[in-house]
């Protein structure tokens, strides 16, 4: 199996300040210490510590230029994009690890977003299919979204659940990455800190535990 871990909390994973630790990259290092590591190929990509670069209009240029038209200078601008695009592509499994930042995802993962959702290379495009022209090229991923929030409240059918942009616009544009099944662990009250907090840790934990024992039993 080959996995690919998104990283996108600012925060770092530090034993030693556990009060600054990222939850949400604790939730993928657990999931992750669940499987056989014998059985899995892990690439990492830490958009929180190594940001990818934000779209031009130059990068918007060489994406809709022509493969066997694009300059060096067209080339150089979509390397880092090429990339990403092949971390994604050899992956069949997506490990996506990230924070809610005001509502929504951090920049860093937006950045990666862009990157990857390219013409031609991860969709392409036929107005002849009316007002659907757009069709992924990827398929058969899994995605597991492990994150969390300051508040309570922004899980699906909850209270606050129409302040919650990350999991909606991460579904969406999940369909352009391949993805087939898409997961969603949260955990969600790390500012109160409190009883409900510890509640809903431990029960993103054991479900990512089980959601291990799934894929390695597939």
């Amino acid at each position: 199996m080959k996995l690919l871990r998104i990283d996108a909390s600012a925060r770092a994973a530090d034993q030693k300040n556990p009060s600054y630790r990222s939850i949400s990259r604790q939730m993928a290092d657990h999931f992750i210490s669940q499987l056989p590591q014998q059985a899995v190929h892990i690439i990492r990509r830490d958009v929180g510590k190594h940001p990818p670069r934000a779209i031009s209009e130059f990068w918007i240029e060489a994406c809709f230029t022509a493969a066997e038209q694009r300059s060096y200078s067209h080339q150089q601008a979509l390397l880092e994009s090429d990339t990403l695009i092949a971390e994604l592509a050899a992956s069949s499994v997506i490990v996506l690890a990230t924070p809610m930042y005001n509502y929504g995802m951090p920049s860093a993962l937006k950045a990666w977003v862009d990157q990857v959702i390219r013409i031609n290379k991860t969709f392409d495009f036929d107005a002849t299919r009316g007002d659907s022209p757009l069709r992924p090229l990827l398929q058969g991923k899994t995605l597991i979204l492990c994150w969390s929030c300051g508040e309570y409240g922004l899980a699906p059918g909850e209270h606050k659940a129409a302040m919650n942009h990350l999991v909606p616009h991460l579904k969406t544009v999940a369909h352009y990455l391949g993805v087939e099944r898409f997961i969603d662990v949260q955990i969600q009250g790390q500012e109160f800190a409190d009883e409900r907090h510890q509640q809903s840790r431990e029960q993103a934990f054991s479900r990512l535990s089980e959601l291990a024992q799934q894929l390695t039993a597939q």
